[in-house]
Parts: C-alpha cells; structure tokens; sequence
C-alpha cells in the first residue's frame, strides 16, 4: 500500500530534527552515517528490543530498550528511523513500523544527495531511505518502509508499495510495479509494465518478463564451475598469438 498512514499530513517538515535509530548493526552504522553527513538530521541514539540489547552504548552513542524509548526519547522532540533488514520477506519491518508509528513517532526518510530523483521528500513514504546512485525517473511511486540500496534505476511510472527492500543495481523498467513487502536481489532486472506481487522474492540476477505470482520466489541459476582450468585458456593466459582464435569456447 502506498503511504499508507500519511493521508492526513502536512507537507514534509524540512527542519533539523534530533533522530533515534533503531538497530545494532552495519544497517544502523551506515545509516547513522548518511543521515549525520547528508541530512539535516543529528542521531542522538539507537534503540532494539530488549532481549536483543547486548551492549549500553553504540557507534558512541547510548542504547535503551525500545519497549521504553518514548520515555526517554519523546516523539514530540525525536523522529525515528528503523534499520531493519528482509528477514521473514521483511515481515519484521513491517511489524517495527506499525510499533513505532504506535508509539507516535514520525519515521525519518532521506534522498541522497548523490542520487538522480526526480521526485522530493514529499513524494516518499515514510522510513524510506534511498541510497546513493539511484536513478529515480519522474512519475514514480514509493510507498512507506521502503530501501532502495545503491545503484538501482527505477523507471519512469514505476509504483513501489510499502515494506519493500531493493538491494543493488537493480533494473526496475517504466511502469512496473512491485507489491507489498516484496524483496529484489542484486543485478535483477524487471521489465516494462509487470506487476511484481506481493511478498515475492526475486532472487539476485534474475530477468522477469512476466508478471509474478504472490509469495513466489524467482530465482537464476547460479553459475556454475568449468571443469577447465584458468591456465587452460589461451586468452586469459595470455598464450594466444597474433591472429589466433581466443580460446574461450567450451568454458
């Protein structure tokens, strides 16, 4: 669903906001970095649920329960932004949104400056975070709790629902659109005007040319091993002459 709690909002509010972070990993590492070098946010600390909490402060910053971090931290004075990854088709972040949306916080979303975008702030869901290297081409549609990571070209009338996590290099062609929850591996390429269900994963190299069926997983095989050896190759041995074939047939 597109921005799915934000019909009743104002336009987004570009003013410097003191940011907690939820998370205890490289997510929340790198997240803390963007935001504190390419926003106008400053993260004032982390938070995770209780029974993950294995350490009091992180990134040199404190950590408190988020059973309780209204308490400490009220969403009056502080947004909130969730690094949570896929696991469970990302069920858990989806989960983690509606827990901190229940809390009354705003969920932080952030463009980087490096990335191509055709769209603003406004024209984002919320908790989405869109990385460097993105190409984000006009008319398109990004719901709630969204990552696009480094790299990936969305096309023009593309719709991107909520909870959805799109890793690298990812080719998403003119008005696609790509369901609820779903997940899209590294170097995917979905072509022009397929529906990608909901909580669908498409594994990483994968070529879609039709639309996709919910809870379905789409996967490329793997490379597989030559029986041959590198030094067998005449090309890349660098043994083949002047006006020889490149012996690369048979890999």
């Amino acid at each position: 669903m597109i921005k799915e709690e934000r019909a009743l909002e104002q336009p987004y509010d570009h003013t410097t906001k003191k940011l907690v972070i939820f998370g205890l990993d490289d997510m929340a590492e790198v997240v803390k970095f963007m935001f504190e070098r390419d926003s106008d946010y400053q993260v004032a600390a982390f938070t995770v649920d209780r029974a993950f909490k294995t350490q009091d402060r992180f990134c040199g910053l404190p950590v408190c329960d988020f059973e309780t971090v209204e308490q400490i931290y009220p969403p009056e004075e502080y947004e909130m932004f969730l690094a949570v990854g896929y696991s469970h088709v990302n069920r858990v972040r989806e989960a983690k949104f509606h827990e901190a949306k229940k809390k009354g916080y705003r969920l932080a979303k952030y463009i980087s400056s490096h990335a191509t975008c055709f769209i603003s702030l406004d024209d984002i869901g919320e908790n989405t975070f869109i990385f460097e290297d993105n190409t984000i081409q006009p008319f398109v549609q990004i719901g709630d709790n969204v990552i696009l990571w480094s790299g990936n070209h969305v096309g023009h009338h593309a719709r991107i629902g909520s909870h959805v996590f799109i890793t690298s290099h990812v080719v998403l062609s003119g008005r696609t659109s790509v369901g609820d929850r779903s997940f899209i591996g590294v170097n995917a390429t979905v072509n022009d005007h397929i529906q990608i269900a909901e909580r669908c994963v498409i594994g990483s190299g994968a070529l879609i040319t039709k639309d996709t069926e919910p809870d379905s997983v789409y996967k490329n095989e793997r490379t597989r091993r030559s029986p041959r050896k590198g030094h067998e190759l005449g090309y890349f041995s660098g043994k083949a002459g002047k006006g020889q074939p490149e012996e690369t047939d048979g890999i």
